[in-house]
């Protein structure tokens, strides 16, 4: 069996998209938290001995070191047979869907709430826009959640798993209260959270956590 080692802050998002998929997929892995808020991923050093992206997370494979969440949780997801799609159709759907959160529901997310969070002066006109912004995305999650279990259907795959990750963090770090303004969503969260292992980033990557700045 392959032996998983990941590079990882516990408030980042996409370091949980692949932990949930392998605890889901039973896999362990070897945590190894990264100092992200005090800029190691920024250095020369990790840039080029880690990831020469400067980015986090970073999944070791064997020794191998593999980087962008949404690449390795399909190789994942053709490895265990799990959270894919079966046909073409599913399976540019499952596509259409996971690279839709990339570019736009993860990307935003991501930052509005660091900026909101997690550093001291996060400029309000910025996250202003940036909350318009997401408020849109949420709003096509919305619509698409009323009349689908998961994104491609009945059942969830990796596309499921990458939109829920910044959604699933508490309400007082990215300022949505689901349940009120979104509620497919919000039940959609919640049938994630049943599936047999699911686990909490908090929950599943321990570590030092980053300053809470948000009132």
């Amino acid at each position: 069996m392959p032996s998983y080692r990941l590079h990882y802050f516990p408030e980042s998002g996409n370091s949980y998209k692949l932990a949930l998929m392998l605890t889901l997929c039973g896999e362990t892995f070897e945590p190894m938290w990264t100092d992200f808020g005090g800029g190691v991923t920024r250095t020369p050093e990790w840039r080029n001995t880690v990831n020469e992206m400067g980015e986090i997370p970073v999944l070791e494979v064997d020794g191998v070191k593999m980087t962008q969440t949404a690449p390795i949780l399909l190789k994942l997801a053709e490895q265990y047979g799990r959270f894919g799609g079966e046909t073409a159709g599913e399976k540019f759907e499952l596509l259409r869907w996971l690279f839709w959160d990339n570019h736009k529901l993860t990307g935003y997310m991501a930052t509005y709430r660091f900026m909101r969070t997690f550093i001291p002066n996060g400029d309000p006109q910025v996250l202003k826009h940036f909350q318009r912004r997401l408020d849109d995305f949420l709003g096509i999650l919305e619509r698409h959640l009323q009349h689908n279990a998961f994104a491609i259907g009945a059942k969830p795959t990796v596309a499921d798993i990458s939109m829920m990750a910044y959604l699933h963090y508490p309400s007082d770090e990215h300022g949505y209260d689901f349940a009120a303004s979104h509620p497919a969503i919000h039940t959609w969260l919640g049938r994630l959270a049943a599936l047999p292992g699911w686990k909490s980033a908090y929950d599943l990557l321990p570590g030092k956590r980053l300053t809470h700045y948000a009132k």
